[in-house]
Order: structure tokens, then C-alpha cells, then sequence
């Protein structure tokens, strides 16, 4: 109160104070914590993401408030909360995920979560990062438009992100094999794709593996394109010596895939989830389709040892089966036990001799019938035949049989069988041994000691001509060349006479010229003789073993051609 107001009052007033209103700063500093709290609870409200459950088959790696939620390397959630909770499949462990506002879009239907630990497979190492800092779940966000708060995770992590370019193709196998998730296929070579996942089909008799072909490669897979299974080794032996064939060293250890498409007919690009068939070999993948398999079979009278299920199948040396079943049945007419043997048969190996256009309302049942009516009725038989003589191995083989008795064929019976004659394994198996037992009871002891008695004599008999070829040498040929050399000289005498007598001739009359002919004759022969003289008196054994040298002795002139 200042001093004009109680100047103003009158005395006996009541005073009146008063007092202005001030606010403390000591209440500014709860003001603003309470406004930082506020904020700091509307920031997380807003922050706050959806709360999902991911079913997984163990808690081993997870830990509540500590295992990270992480997409592309990026965390987007935490666990909150693992429980234990039973269903119609067992128990199984469900783990809460508390996730970011900024991972609201990882709910979609189809997107796929997993545990990341260190695992070692068929691929090769993985999740080697989490032996420092821990096990943590893995996201790969999928492409639906349907949102869901509850998923089931997965045993083990995907083979390829849902956003990877590339599509995806479905191969049917007999089996599994050597493949696995993670598996390669290769196209010439190249590692293009890997397998994504594999299941049983539902009637048991094959197996469904799903591929993924990477961007840009995908467009080398078409319409015509063969697949095989590249694992192992494939070893072959031909004409050309010893072939081994192996896309690379992985596919040995943990399998592959290889697929090719004819280069005389490449096709189109296929469609995305496109169904192959995939071969054991490549032989077999890029040999012509064989098309619906047909069952025929056969009834045999002999024993069929050495053939074996799984044995080939050839019409006129073309492969076009295998045996599928080797059964025993009984005659009780006969009282035999004849072989059942079924086959399998592709009839479109045979190519166009099924085709005919003049029956072009039978279906292929009808006109396999038929052909093979026509084969039996022209003396066509089945017959189990070697293959390979030392391991006794046995084949099928359907050729024409000359003068085989002609049989009934009946093209209604299900399934066909195909008439069939005795093999000639079993005739050549009694052949040989019968060649056996005849070598066996040849005398070969008694030959023997024939056979030394005989080299004794004719041991014998050459050393007595050896000691009568020495008799000769030494005393008979160098009497016969003291003869020679005599006989030489009365030649020499009588040859210069008859030269003599000649000159003195005249040769212009006829007398004298037929005398001057005849003496030259004598001159020559005279000349002959005295040359062979000279050759006995230095070869004296050319008369029992020949002149030593086929060129004409010297001293000898040949006469002029006339």
C-alpha cells in the first residue's frame, strides 16, 4: 500500500489490501519437463508399429528384449515376448515381435521371417557374423496386398529375396538325389540359378523341386529346353576311348542342375513357373521325348538267368524300353515254371512307322496293338539275349525269327503280350561245353611222347646228312674239278683247230659257209663249256647247292637279237 492511498482513507475505514498475482520460475522447470514428457509419450505413441507372432520350433539364439529384428541389415524390431504354445502339430514356441512404425509394411501375407545363426550346408557358411553378436530373425518382405499379424517362420533361410530379379521354373525328378536347397544349376557352365525348395508329389511317385533362374540368364530357359541332373561324376566308355564329364567341382559334393535347349529348335521363352521334366544324364535330356510309356509282356519257357530288372529293351537294335518286373509263374499242364517278364515300352522312340493315315481313328493303344499283330504275324519274336558273354548279362531284343511257327496274337488282351522263342544262350552254353569235353579227352600225353620220339629221329637223320655233305666236300667235288679242268684244256685244243680249219674255208660256197656255221656252233658250245669248267673248278658245290650268284657268269656273250 503506498502513501496517497492512506492519505485518501478516511480514519475508522477498513484497509483494504491489494495484491497482484506473479508466477514463480520455480515452476517453470516442472513445466517443462512435463511438457518433454508429453512429447517424448506422444513421439513413442506415434512411434509405436503393429505387434506380430512368428512361430518357430525352438528358442535357440532368441532372448526377450535383446534378439534384433533385422531387414537388409537393418533392425526394425525386438522380441518382446516367447511363449510356449500347443496345437494339433505339437508344442512349438511363439515369439512376439514388437516392430517400428516404419516396418508396418513387412506385415504382408506372404513375407517370410527365420532365425540367422551359424550354419554350415551344401551352399556353403552362413551366418558367421552372429557367432560375435548374437542370433538374430531375418526378414524378406513379400509382395502381397494382404496384411497379417501371425506367421509361421522358416527352418531354415531362403534361398533367394523375394525381390530378386528373375523367375521361377518347377522340374519333376524320379528322386532327390544328391540335390538340396541351395543346390546350382548351370547353363553352359555358368551358375545362373540355385534350387529354392523341393516336396514330395502327393501320389508318392516323384519329386517337385522348384529352381530360380537369375536375371537376365532367365531368358535362355524356353519352351524346348531339357534339364538333367549334373551331380557326380559321368563316366562313359566308347569308340573313342574313356569320356568324364562334371560341370565343376561343387556339383560333386553338393549336386547341380544343367539345362540346354537344341540348337535346330531353341523355342520360345517360357512362362514363369513353366514344368520340366528332369533327366538323370544329359544323353537322356536332350535325346527325342519319349512320350506316355506302354506295358507289354512277354512268357518265356526257359530260365532267365542274368536278366535283370531294368535290363534294355530292342526292336530291330533300337532302344525303346526296359524290363520293369521278373515274376515266376506255374504250368500245371507242363509242369513247368515259365518267366513272366514285364516291359515298359515307349512306342514313340519308333518314330513315324505308327503313323498311318489310313487309320486315323484309332487312338495309340489301338495302333500299338495292330503294329504289333502285323510284327507277330510276319515271324517278329521276343528274345532274351547276351550282352556281354563274361558277366552273363541278358537283353530283350524283338527281331524277325526265320521259320518260327505261327502263333495266335491276341490285340485285346491287357496288358498285350508279345509271342517269344528260346534264347540261343543256353544252346551255346552246351556247345561250349561239349568243346570243352572234347579237348579234355584228347590223348595230349601220348602226343607228346609221339612228338619227342619224332625229334629224336630227325635229329639223327640230319646229322647223317651232315656227315655225308662233308664225305662230298672233301673228296669227291675236288676230284670232279681235276676232271673239269682236263676236259677244259681238250676243249681249248679242239676249239683253235676248228678256228684254224674255218679261216682256210671259203664262205662264199655253200659247203663251206654250212661248215663255217656248224664250227662256230662247236665254238660256242666249246666257249660254254669251258666257262661252266671255271665255274666248277672254283664252286665246286655249286652242283649240289647252286651257282652262289644269280649274275651271268663271266666270259659268257650273249647272242645278238636277230
Amino acid at each position: 500500500m503506498n502513501r496517497e492511498t492512506e492519505q485518501l482513507q478516511e480514519p475508522g475505514d477498513p484497509v483494504v489490501i491489494r495484491r497482484r498475482w506473479q508466477v514463480s520460475l520455480v515452476w517453470l522447470v516442472p513445466a517443462v519437463a512435463a511438457l518433454i514428457g508429453v512429447s517424448m509419450l506422444v513421439n513413442a505413441w506415434l512411434s509405436i508399429g503393429p505387434e506380430i507372432t512368428v512361430a518357430f520350433s525352438t528358442a535357440a539364439g532368441l532372448e526377450v528384449g535383446k534378439t534384433p529384428v533385422k531387414f537388409r541389415d537393418v533392425t526394425v524390431g525386438t522380441v518382446s515376448r516367447i511363449t510356449l504354445e500347443e496345437d494339433q502339430d505339437g508344442a512349438r514356441v511363439v515369439a512376439t515381435i514388437a516392430l517400428d512404425k516404419k516396418a508396418e509394411n513387412l506385415t504382408r501375407a506372404d513375407t517370410r521371417f527365420w532365425v540367422v545363426r551359424p550354419r554350415i550346408g551344401s551352399g556353403g557358411v552362413s551366418g558367421v557374423d552372429t557367432l560375435l553378436s548374437g542370433a538374430y530373425i531375418g526378414v524378406d518382405r513379400g509382395s502381397s496386398s494382404i496384411v497379417r499379424k501371425n506367421f509361421t517362420g522358416m527352418e531354415t533361410p531362403p534361398a533367394v529375396a523375394g525381390d530378386t530379379p528373375g523367375r521361377s521354373f518347377i522340374l519333376r525328378a524320379e528322386d532327390l538325389g544328391s540335390l538340396d536347397i541351395g543346390s546350382s544349376v548351370y547353363y553352359r557352365r555358368v551358375q545362373v540359378g540355385r534350387v529354392t525348395s523341393y516336396r514330395l508329389d502327393e501320389d508318392g511317385q516323384s519329386v517337385s523341386l522348384q529352381i530360380f533362374i537369375d536375371a537376365p540368364y532367365d531368358r535362355f530357359v524356353t519352351t524346348n529346353t531339357r534339364f538333367w541332373n549334373a551331380s557326380g561324376v559321368d563316366i562313359s566308355l566308347g569308340a573313342d576311348g574313356i569320356k568324364l564329364k562334371t560341370q565343376s567341382f561343387a556339383t560333386i559334393v553338393s549336386g547341380g542342375i544343367a539345362f540346354a535347349a537344341p540348337e535346330h529348335d531353341p523355342g520360345e521363352p517360357a512362362a514363369r513357373d513353366a514344368r520340366y521334366v528332369l533327366a538323370n544324364d544329359q544323353a537322356a535330356a536332350m535325346a527325342p521325348p519319349d512320350g506316355p510309356a506302354r506295358y507289354l509282356r512277354l512268357r518265356f519257357n526257359q530260365s532267365l538267368h542274368g536278366l535283370s530288372i531294368g535290363a534294355p529293351v530292342l526292336f530291330s537294335g533300337v532302344d525303346i524300353g526296359k524290363v520293369v518286373s521278373i515274376t515266376l509263374d506255374y504250368d500245371a499242364l507242363k509242369r513247368q515254371f515259365p518267366t513272366v517278364v514285364d516291359l515298359q515300352i515307349y512306342p514313340q522312340r519308333l518314330g513315324r512307322i505308327l503313323k498311318k493315315p489310313q487309320q486315323p481313328d484309332l487312338d495309340a493303344q489301338q495302333r500299338i496293338a495292330g503294329f504289333l499283330g502285323e510284327m507277330a504275324a510276319l515271324g517278329m519274336r521276343a528274345q532274351a539275349r547276351p550282352a556281354n558273354l563274361l558277366t552273363g548279362q541278358l537283353y530283350v531284343s524283338i527281331e524277325y525269327v526265320p521259320n518260327t511257327p505261327k502263333v495266335t496274337f491276341d490285340a485285346s488282351a491287357r496288358p498285350l503280350t508279345f509271342p517269344t522263342v528260346d534264347g540261343s544262350l543256353e544252346r551255346m552254353q552246351e556247345q561250349f561245353a561239349s568243346i570243352v569235353g572234347k579237348i579234355d579227352k584228347l590223348p595230349f600225353e601220348a602226343i607228346g611222347k609221339n612228338l619227342d620220339t619224332a625229334l629224336v629221329e630227325l635229329q639223327n637223320t640230319l646229322r647223317v646228312l651232315n656227315k655225308t655233305l662233308s664225305q662230298v666236300d672233301g673228296e669227291i667235288l675236288p676230284e670232279a674239278a681235276k676232271t673239269l679242268r682236263g676236259v677244259q684244256l681238250t676243249l681249248e685244243a679242239a676249239q683253235g683247230t676248228f678256228g684254224a680249219a674255218a679261216e682256210m674255208l671259203a664262205e662264199d660256197a655253200p659247203l663251206p659257209r654250212d661248215l663255217v656255221q656248224t664250227l662256230r656252233e662247236v665254238q660256242r658250245a666249246a666257249r660254254s663249256l669251258r666257262v661252266l669248267t671255271d665255274l666248277l673248278g672254283r664252286y665246286p658245290e655249286s652242283l649240289l647247292r647252286g651257282r652262289p650268284d644269280e649274275s651271268p657268269a663271266p666270259g659268257i656273250e650273249q647272242e645278238p637279237s636277230r
